[in-house]
C-alpha cells in the first residue's frame, strides 16, 4: 500500500490543504454547543432577546464559514484523489505492456482487467475519504472530548469510558473485514473471467446449445462472490449498531448525571445541551469514522492487489544492442564499394542452438532440444500436429518467451542482446488469431509503420490479397473498423493482419497459421507475393495445411515439442514417418501419386 502513496507526491498542496481545511470546518463547528449553551443560559434565561439574534447571527456566520471551508476541502481531495487514481492506473497499465507473456499467463487476464478498474477506483474513493475525514473525525472525536472537559471535567469522564470502548468496535471491524474484502475482490475476479470467456465464446456457447450449462455456472460464481459480500457486509453491518448502542448508553448516563447536578446546581440547563451536543457529534462522526473505515478496508485489500502486480517482476532482461549493429556499420563502411567486394557475415542469419522451453509451473517442456539454421529470403515451413509447439517455436524469435535451455541468435548475436524494441521492430507477426482495433483500415494497417504512405499501405493491401474487397469498401482506407473487426469476415481479417505486418516491411516474417480462413487459392497467391518481395525477408509459415509449406526452402516437422524432421518437401516425403501422415491425410497417395 505504501508504495502507491509515490502517486500522491503530485498533488502535495491538495493532500496538506484538503485535511487541513477539513479541520477548519471541524473548529467551527465545535464552537457550535457553546454557543447554544450561551443562548440557553444568558439570552434565554435572561429574556434577552437581542443577544438571542445576536447569537443566531453568529451561528449563521460560523455554518457559513464551515460550508466553504468543507467546499474548498471537498475540490482539494477531489483533484488529488482523482489524479492520484489517473497515476496509479497508467503506471498499472504501463507496467502490465511491460510484462513477458509468461507474467501476463501467470497472473490472468481477467484479474488484470479488474485490477486497472475495479481496485483502481476503490483505492481511488479510499483515498478520497480519507484526505476529507481521516484526520476531521478523530479530530471532531478527541476535539468534543476535550470541549466537554472545558464544560464541566466530571460529567466529562463519561467521554473517556465510551471512546476507549468505540475505538474498539471500529478497529476490531476493521481487522476482522479487510481478508475477507480481499477476498471479495479474488471473488471478482472470477465472476468477471466467466463473464469474460461467456461473452468472447458466444457463439461457441450458441453452437453447442450449452447457454443453460453457461448460465449455471456463472450463477455459481456469481453466488460464491454475493456469499463474500454479504459475510464481509454482516460483520461490516455491526459496527453501526453497536457504535450507536455505547454512544446512546453514554448519552443516558451523561443525561442522569446532568439532570443530578443541575439539580444541585453544580451545571446549568445550557451546559448540559452543550455537552449532549457534543456527545452527539461524537456519534455522528463515529458513524462517520465507521464506514470511512469499511471503504479503507476494501481500499488497502485492493492497493495490495495493485501493489502484488506492479512488484511482478519481467523475468524477460532487457539486451543493450540495437538490431544488427555490426552489420550496419559495416554496411555503412563499404557503402561505395563493390557489392562482391562487401565482407560477408559468418554463420547463419537466424540460428536455433540446442533450444528447449518450460512455460511456467508446466509438467514437461514444451520444446526440446530444437536446432536449425536459416538465412535471409528464405521460406521456412513449421507443421505438426496440435500442441506440438509449433507456435511455441516461432514465439522466441521475438522474444515472447524466453528459452530455459540453448540459445535463439539473429544475425551472429544472441536475440536477448537486443533492445527488445529495436528486436521488434525489424520483425513481422501475424498471430494465430487476427486481432483488428477500433478505428480505420489505414489506422489498423499504421501499426506496422506510422510513417508508412498510402501507396506502402496499397502495395502491403496487394501483396495480402486484401486490395480487392479494401477498394470495394466505403473510403477505402478511411473505412471504419469495429472493435475487433467484427464488421468483417474471417478471411479479411486475416489478411488485412497480414498486410499490418507487411508496412513494416520486416526483415523476418511470421505467419502464425494466418491463412487458415483463406482459400487455397488465395493462400496460394499470398505466398506468391509474398516469395517475390524485393525486400526478400526470411518468411515463417506455421500452418497445418500441407499445401502451404511445400514449397518452402526448408520445412521443420514437430511432434510433442521435438523437431523430428527437416529438410525439404520431398526429403521429408520419404525419410519422416510424422510428416508422411500429415501429408497423406490430407493428399490421399493416389491422388499424391498424379500430383
Amino acid at each position: 500500500m505504501r508504495s502507491l502513496f509515490v502517486y500522491l507526491k503530485k498533488y502535495k498542496k491538495e493532500s496538506i490543504l484538503a485535511p487541513l481545511f477539513k479541520m477548519l470546518e471541524a473548529s467551527f463547528e465545535l464552537l457550535v454547543p457553546l454557543v447554544m449553551a450561551a443562548v440557553i443560559d444568558v439570552g434565554i434565561a435572561g429574556s434577552d432577546s437581542a443577544y438571542i439574534v445576536r447569537m443566531c447571527f453568529v451561528l449563521i456566520a460560523l455554518g457559513l464559514t464551515g460550508l466553504i471551508c468543507s467546499i474548498t476541502a471537498q475540490y482539494f481531495s477531489a483533484k488529488a484523489a482523482a489524479g492520484f487514481g489517473a497515476g496509479v492506473r497508467h503506471a498499472l497499465f504501463v507496467h502490465i505492456q511491460g510484462l513477458s507473456f509468461t507474467e501476463m499467463d501467470a497472473i490472468g487476464t481477467s484479474t488484470l482487467i479488474t485490477r486497472l478498474t475495479s481496485d483502481v477506483n476503490q483505492v481511488q474513493s479510499g483515498v478520497n475519504l480519507v484526505l476529507r475525514l481521516f484526520l476531521r473525525s478523530p479530530f471532531i472525536v478527541f476535539g468534543a472530548m476535550i470541549m466537554a472537559f472545558t464544560v464541566d471535567a466530571k460529567a466529562a469522564l463519561v467521554f473517556t469510558a465510551a471512546i476507549p470502548l468505540l475505538s474498539v468496535v471500529v478497529f476490531g471491524v476493521m481487522l476482522i473485514t479487510m481478508p475477507l474484502y480481499r477476498k471479495v475482490q479474488t471473488r471478482l475476479d472470477q465472476v468477471l473471467l466467466t463473464a469474460r470467456e461467456n461473452l468472447t465464446g458466444a457463439r461457441v456457447i450458441r453452437a453447442f446449445n450449452q447457454e443453460e450449462k453457461e448460465r449455471e455456472r456463472f450463477g455459481t460464481a456469481n453466488q460464491l462472490l454475493t456469499d463474500a459480500q454479504k459475510f464481509a457486509g454482516r460483520i461490516s453491518g455491526l459496527m453501526n449498531p453497536l457504535t450507536y448502542v455505547i454512544v446512546n448508553g453514554a448519552v443516558i448516563v451523561l443525561i442522569y448525571i446532568g439532570a443530578v447536578r443541575v439539580n444541585i446546581g453544580d451545571l446549568t440547563q445550557g451546559e448540559v445541551v452543550a455537552l449532549l451536543n457534543y456527545m452527539s457529534q461524537i456519534l455522528v462522526e463515529l458513524v462517520k469514522l465507521a464506514n470511512l473505515i469499511i471503504t479503507v478496508t476494501k481500499a488497502v485489500a485492493c492497493a495490495n492487489r495493485i501493489e502484488k502486480v506492479l512488484l511482478e517482476k519481467p523475468d524477460m532482461k532487457e539486451g543493450d544492442s540495437p538490431w544488427v549493429t555490426a552489420e550496419d556499420k559495416a554496411a555503412k563502411e563499404t557503402a561505395d564499394r563493390p557489392k562482391e567486394a562487401c565482407p560477408k557475415r559468418d554463420g547463419p542469419f537466424l540460428e536455433f542452438s540446442h533450444v528447449s522451453l518450460t512455460y511456467r509451473d508446466a509438467g514437461g517442456e514444451a520444446l526440446t532440444d530444437i536446432s536449425f539454421q536459416a538465412e535471409r529470403g528464405q521460406t521456412v515451413g513449421v507443421i505438426g500436429g496440435t500442441g506440438s509447439g509449433k507456435s511455441s517455436l516461432v514465439n522466441l524469435i521475438p522474444r515472447f518467451y524466453d528459452v530455459t535451455e540453448g540459445a535463439v541468435r539473429l544475425a551472429g548475436r544472441n536475440v536477448k542482446d537486443y533492445q527488445t524494441d529495436s528486436l521488434r521492430a525489424h520483425i513481422g507477426v501475424v498471430p494465430q488469431k487476427a486481432v483488428l482495433f477500433r478505428g480505420t483500415i489505414g489506422d489498423n494497417l499504421r501499426w506496422g509503420s506510422q510513417a508508412a504512405s498510402e501507396w506502402e499501405l496499397w502495395e502491403a493491401l496487394r501483396i495480402s490479397q486484401a486490395s480487392e474487397f479494401v477498394e470495394k469498401k466505403e473510403g477505402g482506407l478511411a473505412y471504419p473498423v469495429e472493435q475487433g473487426g467484427r464488421n468483417l469476415s474471417g478471411g479479411q481479417k486475416q489478411r488485412l493482419t497480414i498486410a499490418r505486418a507487411l508496412v513494416r516491411k520486416p526483415e523476418i516474417l511470421i505467419l502464425d497459421d494466418s491463412a487458415s480462413a483463406l482459400d487455397f487459392a488465395t493462400d496460394a497467391a499470398l505466398r506468391s507475393a509474398i516469395a517475390g518481395m524485393k525486400e526478400k525477408p526470411l518468411v515463417f509459415i506455421v500452418s497445418q495445411r500441407a499445401a502451404s509449406i511445400w514449397h518452402a526452402d526448408q520445412i521443420l516437422v514437430l511432434d510433442d515439442g521435438k523437431l523430428v524432421g527437416q529438410g525439404t518437401h520431398e526429403e521429408l516425403l520419404e525419410n519422416c514417418a510424422v510428416y508422411q501422415e500429415i501429408y497423406y491425410s490430407q493428399f490421399p497417395k493416389e491422388a499424391a501419386a498424379n500430383d
